[in-house]
């Protein structure tokens, strides 16, 4: 499976929060803020590994992981909560795309 490029994740095992200051430091501290509750609720809600990332057409995808060992883990709380915030921060999903088109994949803004 190909990855694209992280935005941000946690991981529920380790209890740590990554973001991806490289690529996207350049956003505003409170969609960083934003971003680091969505992720650091979905794990404490969830379980598991969640990671933020742009595919090679600069769609934001959420890729999900858990241990096999991991009896915890919930898949339907997890897809649930992934459709939660699907339509919850839609606008911000959206302009993070917008984003990371423009500003990373050099496209042109269409009127």
């Amino acid at each position: 499976m190909e990855h694209g490029v992280v935005l941000c994740g946690a991981n529920s095992y380790e209890q740590k929060y990554y973001f991806n200051e490289e690529d996207f430091g350049s956003l505003p501290e409170s969609i960083k803020k934003e971003l680091h509750i969505m992720c650091v609720l979905y794990t404490e809600d969830v379980g598991g590994v969640l990671t933020m990332e742009f595919d090679g057409e600069g769609n934001l995808q959420f890729t999900v992981e858990a241990d096999e060992s991991d009896y915890l883990f919930d898949e339907i709380g997890s897809a649930l909560k992934i459709k939660q915030y699907q339509l919850e921060k839609r606008e911000l999903l959206e302009s993070l795309e917008l984003y990371y088109r423009v500003f990373c994949l050099g496209e042109e803004l269409s009127q």
